[in-house]
């Protein structure tokens, strides 16, 4: 069942287990004065494998290395890009 949180002007802010289908309430359980419904942050929590963990997370270089004959293909380095230059439209000189 959802907690509701309320604001009453006199008694200050309380909270109120109701479920999903009862309308919010109106009065302050207290001191009967009006009282107004507050929106408040809700917290979750992530858990277990998903996307992230299983296809995006950074692998580490120990479960890379083979235990056999100990053979590593070289590193690869990438060559650096050709500057590059502006286009440049012809002008006509008439």
């Amino acid at each position: 069942m959802p907690i509701y949180e309320y604001s009453c002007a006199k008694c200050g802010t309380f909270e109120v287990n109701q479920s999903i289908s009862e309308d919010p309430l109106k009065r302050c359980p207290q001191c009967r004065a009006k009282v107004t419904k507050l929106i408040s942050a809700s917290a979750f929590h992530l858990k277990g494998g998903g996307w992230y963990a299983d296809a995006y997370q950074k692998k580490s270089s120990d479960s890379t290395t083979s235990s056999g004959s100990g053979s590593k293909s070289p590193a690869v380095k990438a060559e650096p890009a050709a500057p590059v230059t502006p286009l440049t439209t012809p002008t006509s000189s008439d």
